[in-house]
């Protein structure tokens, strides 16, 4: 039987997609620019603390700890989301300023990296990443 666009197998499948995505170390890069173009003139020390944590995360995706990478995605995602979202814009001129788009942009990242990353870790098998990590050696090329 041939897969469908449904199954989650398929390239087609929304888990394909989210599994895609969560285990991308490009989409909490991308939230780290965002939030240093937002928080670091006028410095705001407890948004910048984020920065950091998400670039570790991206590291531990690019060196092949693929789920807890998209576990600590989702966590600092998330984190940084709620908080932003606390505080809400004066008027409706700053919400579509350029400051005030890049901050929805930010926004709606970190959300969809929270999501992706939760299916990625909630979905995700250590035992193989395990497998693939042994079959590189020391300096990063596969063996035959």
């Amino acid at each position: 039987m041939s897969p469908t666009p449904d199954d989650t197998d398929s390239a087609l499948g929304i888990g394909y997609q989210l599994k895609a995505w969560g285990t991308s170390a490009i989409p909490p890069m991308t939230l780290t620019t965002l939030i240093i173009a937002l928080h670091a003139r006028p410095f705001q020390p407890l948004p910048m603390l984020f920065p950091p944590l998400l670039i570790f995360s991206s590291y531990l995706t690019l060196a092949g700890f693929k789920t807890d990478g998209a576990g600590m995605t989702a966590a600092w995602s998330g984190v940084y989301t709620l908080l932003a979202a606390r505080r809400r814009p004066a008027s409706l001129r700053t919400r579509f300023s350029t400051r005030g788009v890049v901050r929805g942009v930010a926004m709606g990242l970190g959300a969809v990296n929270a999501g992706a990353g939760f299916y990625t870790y909630a979905m995700g098998d250590r035992k193989r990443e395990e497998e693939e990590r042994r079959e590189v050696n020391r300096w990063g090329v596969y063996r035959d």
